[in-house]
């Protein structure tokens, strides 16, 4: 007798079966999976927030604002979802469709693009 690879009951059946029911595979792949989605979904997260304070701080198209209060309001300058050079060599990175060039030191420039 084999038992269920998710649950370890006793089945009958097929030689080749791994679950003894589809519930049981359900949950056998849905645990596998979501360690792998675990990492994904916390850098996701990161990103809507990263969006969101970027956002928060633009409400005209385009504003200048300082590093440290995007700090302080929990930005992370490590993730964005792509990278935009322009024709001069400037380096836009944004999150989603908002994004930012830095300007100096303590300040960005934070633009939102529509496309």
């Amino acid at each position: 007798m084999r038992r269920c690879v998710n649950c370890k009951s006793m089945m009958l059946g097929r030689s080749d079966k791994k679950f003894c029911d589809d519930g049981c595979r359900s949950s056998y792949n849905n645990k596998r999976r979501a360690s792998e989605l675990a990492s994904v979904r916390r850098i996701n997260a990161v990103l809507f927030q990263n969006r969101r304070i970027l956002k928060n701080n633009n409400p005209y198209g385009k504003a200048k604002v300082k590093k440290g209060k995007l700090l302080l309001e929990g930005f992370d300058f490590n993730y964005h979802t792509h990278l935009y050079i322009t024709n001069k060599g400037h380096e836009y990175f944004f999150c989603y469709d908002y994004g930012y060039l830095q300007i100096n030191q303590d300040e960005v420039l934070v633009v939102h693009r529509l496309e």
